[in-house]
């Protein structure tokens, strides 16, 4: 931060001032305060150039008395503050004390009382001042730190006073009028810019032996240590300084109080990797070490216990670095010691006789020292140290249910607190000592620790802690904790360890708890997702590669599978943990059930292919690798083939056509040249995706596997045909022709791919200037031909296809047009007959006309020849003007329900309404019914 811009920001510069600090200086004068001036809060000129100059003659022998004088009435005219643009030349004048000291010592007293001036208040007379003079202020302050190598005590802590007055800014104790106070930051700031806190560091050693000064500045340190000077003060290698006087002999307990606050201001506002590589030496650690070890032994006041925990903190910071010489210095073994004293009996000497009581500060302690054992766990040498300290064991102490009518040093929350830390630290440290860990019975104690965790016993969780989270009335927290302990253990792949987990009934325990898990309560959705997928993945690690744990696996295990894949996949996106548990549920198809038969085939009865396509249906990336290979998988037994061609998806889609989908995005994704309808357009390269067009082909060793080989692996086209290719490619239902064009192209894949590998192999021999001898010349260009004769074959194929695609299509059109014609036709004629049926019913004319037609085209129809003796009997009624056939029985249609009074009226009443007779309604005497079927015989 350059001067202008840390002054910048305190006070805006007039519109249009000159800075002055560039300027040639005039003569500046200050005030001589006369009686009335200071009633009214003046200054009164006085030339303090002429002070200077005298100050730096030295020709003369009795100017002393005069220049002590002089500087004497210069300090009685500032007793109320120091004016900005006199600052510069006060800071000089004092530099020009300083400089006499040595010889002339009665330049102490002037030079102390201009230093007390100084933590006096700034004092500007424009708003432009803190900018103009913001230079000759920061040079000024940094002033200060040189004056430090002055070898005067007085001195020293005077000036480490008015640094620290730099934080606690007074208004001044007289208002002078034309002035106002610089703001309540100006100096702190300045402070900065001008490097005061690098040579305040710098001069700690010239104090080695001085306690009381080095506290001052200590003092001002820890001050200056709240903002950016960090930054300076970690170049100036103030971390590893400080750290290395830490145990320096203090009775006042200041000096460990203030270096331990400046290290924690260092490493909190500075770069932490720099301070922790000045603090990763021989020196610091055992500094560290002995100041712990007596504030752990001989600590016993509330500030001496939180001192020790912040050094604890301090050094857990450096112990993250690998370098730190940790074991070297003996700190680690005297860390693990103080970490498991408690629990296991030791004869050492620094432990004899401690106990931890249940304070907070000691309760922090026993954290603080679980949390640095995981962190010194990482250093592998440390393990043997581990051992030694039986560390497993103590560890394992917090592995049970808690004891009721015990006296324990910890309350209830506290006691649960640390067990749940004591099980996350076995999680890291016992899978580094399975020897200790088997010793121990450790599987043992963590199955019985999880049945008590899955009982109904009567315990209220707390919850308060970190690793508590979600625990609160319940025992998740401890069952979360102790199945990361066993998934860390079954991980290993030790088989010692994973069979004496089976021998003790492991797999079957754990579906058990799963199963009471999915009926418990969902209030914490998050953590049970959580157990529920370490389970899983428990017993996949179990299962792997053993088919006889596969089959105690069993039906069972199978259920909880089925029940997990079951989730509505909007909870896929609701970040509780769904996705995990469904990653955890795929890894456990892929180790649990295939491979055993049995379970192969109760999952296809279960309907698992059909969930499985359903998972693949909702086109998820982050699932489809996964989902393709187990379905590559299941494809070997031949009852999936089956299930697989059954399954439909939406809008009635087959597998078949949804595999294909999935290929056709893939390769949109991948950048695969294809055309709009899906053909392949370059036949030499057909697979060639945009990454393969980008990376130009190199020369690599044998056993480095090519662009194309890696393609292969990277992502699900590989799958894809070899489900297809289970399938047959045959018969394949629900296909559209783009799916046809499709699938030309991956079912050719194989000899794409081996083509493409080909032909990186013939470019590298090109690369590497190598001529292979003629006849291996001509296979590889054979070899290469074929290869693109069979793109070439596919395209043309592709072409026929939606050539074929497209003549069908005219044809369907075609038949759609000649559908739609005769409707039309249809309602053409259905139009015209009504048109005839409407003029015969209102024009008699047209309907004699009709009825004449009609009846010589009955007569036309009839069999002129009739046997001698035949009895003719006519089948029409003579005398009906009526064109539709008539016979003895008249079925009237659409009769409005007023005529005849509805399907309840009683009929003699309804024929009564409507005469026989056609015309307008008449009156009739009676009408006969239906009833008296009185035969009518026609004339």
């Amino acid at each position: 931060m350059s001067v202008a811009e840390a002054a910048g920001t305190s006070e805006v510069p007039e519109p249009g001032r000159r800075n002055r600090s560039s300027s040639p200086r005039q003569i500046s004068v200050v005030g001589v305060v006369t009686e009335d001036e200071d009633a009214q809060g003046a200054f009164k000129t006085m030339d303090l150039n002429r002070v200077i100059k005298l100050l730096e003659e030295t020709d003369k022998d009795d100017l002393e008395e005069e220049q002590l004088k002089s500087v004497k009435k210069l300090v009685q005219c500032y007793q109320n503050g120091l004016p900005l643009r006199d600052l510069a030349q006060i800071f000089k004048i004092l530099n020009l004390c300083a400089e006499k000291i040595e010889n002339q010592p009665h330049f102490i007293e002037s030079a102390f009382n201009i230093l007390k001036l100084c933590g006096l208040p700034f004092l500007k007379k424009k708003v432009s001042d803190e900018v103009t003079y913001a230079e000759d202020t920061a040079n000024s302050i940094a002033l200060l730190g040189e004056l430090m190598k002055i070898p005067n005590s007085e001195l020293r802590i005077q000036i480490c006073k008015c640094i620290v007055d730099f934080y606690h800014a007074e208004p001044p104790k007289k208002h002078i009028t034309g002035y106002q106070q610089a703001s309540s930051s100006y100096k702190i700031k300045m402070a900065e810019v001008g490097g005061l806190a690098k040579k305040m560091v710098q001069s700690l050693a010239l104090l080695e032996n001085q306690l009381v000064e080095k506290l001052w500045v200590l003092k001002a340190l820890q001050h200056l240590s709240t903002s950016v000077n960090c930054t300076l003060m970690m170049k100036a290698q103030a971390a590893s300084g400080i750290c290395a006087h830490l145990n320096d002999p203090d009775p006042s307990g200041q000096l460990l109080f203030r270096s331990s606050e400046i290290l924690w201001n260092l490493l909190e506002k500075s770069s932490k990797e720099e301070i922790i590589q000045q603090l990763s030496n021989l020196e610091c650690l055992l500094t560290l070490k002995e100041v712990f070890k007596n504030l752990f032994m001989r600590g016993f006041s509330h500030y001496d216990r939180q001192l020790r925990n912040d050094i604890l903190v301090i050094t857990t910071i450096i112990a993250q670095n690998p370098g730190a010489p940790m074991i070297e210095c003996g700190f680690t073994r005297d860390l693990i010691l103080f970490a498991t004293f408690n629990e296991v009996k030791s004869q050492n000497p620094l432990v004899k006789g401690l106990k931890l009581s249940n304070s907070y500060e000691d309760f922090e302690l026993k954290k603080l020292l679980f949390n640095i054992i995981v962190i010194l766990c990482k250093d592998l040498p440390t393990i043997q140290l581990l051992i030694d300290g039986k560390v497993t064991l103590a560890l394992f102490t917090y592995v049970k249910k808690p004891e009721k009518h015990k006296t324990i040093e910890w309350s209830a929350a506290q006691y649960e607190e640390l067990q749940l830390h004591a099980i996350a630290t076995l999680s890291s440290v016992a899978p580094l000592l399975t020897e200790e860990y088997m010793l121990c019975q450790g599987n043992a104690r963590v199955l019985a620790f999880l049945q008590w965790c899955e009982s109904e016993d009567s315990f209220f969780s707390h919850g308060n802690s970190y690793h508590g989270t979600g625990g609160r009335g319940n025992k998740f927290a401890q069952m979360r904790y102790s199945l990361r302990l066993l998934r860390a253990m079954v991980y290993l792949e030790d088989e010692t360890i994973n069979n004496d987990l089976c021998e003790k009934g492991t797999i079957q325990q754990l579906i058990g708890v799963f199963k009471n898990i999915i009926k418990s309560h969902d209030k914490e959705e998050a953590i049970v997702l959580e157990i529920q997928s370490d389970i899983l993945l428990i017993l996949s690690g179990l299962c792997e590669h053993h088919i006889p744990r596969k089959e105690i696996f069993g039906t069972e295990g199978v259920d909880i599978i089925l029940h997990v894949m079951k989730t509505d996949p909007m909870k896929f996106q609701s970040g509780l943990g769904y996705n995990v548990l469904l990653f955890s549920t795929l890894d456990s198809i892929w180790c649990c059930i295939l491979g055993c038969y049995p379970l192969e085939d109760y999952f296809l009865e279960k309907e698992g292919i059909f969930l499985l396509l359903d998972l693949l249906a909702l086109n998820q990336k982050k699932f489809c690798n996964l989902v393709l290979g187990i379905m590559v998988e299941f494809c070997d037994n031949p009852k999936t083939t089956a299930h697989v061609n059954a399954w439909r998806g939406k809008k009635d889609q087959t597998a078949a056509s949804l595999l294909i989908k999935l290929w056709r995005k893939e390769e949109k994704e991948l950048g695969v040249k294809r055309d709009k309808h899906g053909m392949i357009i370059d036949t030499k390269k057909p697979l060639f995706t945009s990454f393969q067009e980008e990376q130009k082909i190199m020369p690599l060793p044998a056993n480095c596997p090519t662009i194309a080989i890696m393609d292969v692996a990277e992502n699900i086209r590989a799958k894809i045909y070899a489900v297809l290719g289970k399938l047959d490619f045959e018969n394949l239902p629900g296909l559209s022709a783009e799916d046809f064009v499709t699938l030309c192209i991956i079912h050719r894949y194989l000899d794409f791919k081996i083509g493409e590998i080909w032909n990186e192999i013939y470019e590298e021999i090109k690369l590497e200037k190598l001529r292979p001898v003629t006849t291996d010349k001509k296979i590889l260009e054979a070899i290469t031909t074929a290869s693109e004769n069979i793109g070439k074959m596919v395209a043309s194929l592709q072409s026929e296809m939606i050539e074929s695609q497209a003549h069908q299509d005219v044809q369907n059109e075609q038949k759609v047009y000649a559908k739609i014609q005769a409707t039309h036709k249809q309602r053409e004629l259905a139009s015209k007959s009504w048109e005839n049926f409407l003029a015969r019913t209102s024009n008699a004319k047209t309907l004699k006309k009709a009825k004449r037609l009609q009846e010589k085209a009955i007569e036309s129809s009839r069999y002129s020849g009739q046997p001698p003796n035949a009895i003719f009997h006519r089948t029409d009624i003579k005398g009906l003007n009526t064109t539709v056939p008539s016979g003895r029985v008249v079925t009237v249609e659409s009769t409005p329900a007023r005529l005849l009074g509805g399907p309840l009226a009683d009929t003699d009443i309804a024929l009564k309404k409507l005469p026989i007779r056609g015309g307008a309604l008449q009156s009739v005497r009676a009408a006969k019914t239906v009833n008296e079927r009185k035969k009518i015989t026609p004339t």
